[in-house]
């Protein structure tokens, strides 16, 4: 397991968040879906998340659309 850290504003305020992950990196595009779904993802307006074809262009302007923002990631290696 890896500890991610993610450093992001969320509508323009700034917010950290650590994620657990059996992956060996986390691309920027990935983070914004892990954002999405801690954020949105027991919203009952399913058009905020991204469609399962999106590409990683598409789901990062989707985060930004609803104010996530300046998303960066910090790994933790255990």
């Amino acid at each position: 397991m890896r500890t991610y850290t993610l450093h992001y504003l969320f509508n323009g305020e700034p917010r950290t968040h650590a994620f657990e992950l059996k992956q060996p990196h986390l691309p920027l595009h990935e983070a914004a879906m892990h954002l999405l779904q801690l954020h949105f993802g027991d919203s009952e307006n399913s058009l905020i998340m991204p469609n399962a074809e999106a590409t990683p262009e598409e789901i990062a302007k989707q985060a930004e659309r609803v104010g996530l923002t300046r998303i960066e990631v910090v790994d933790q290696p255990a």
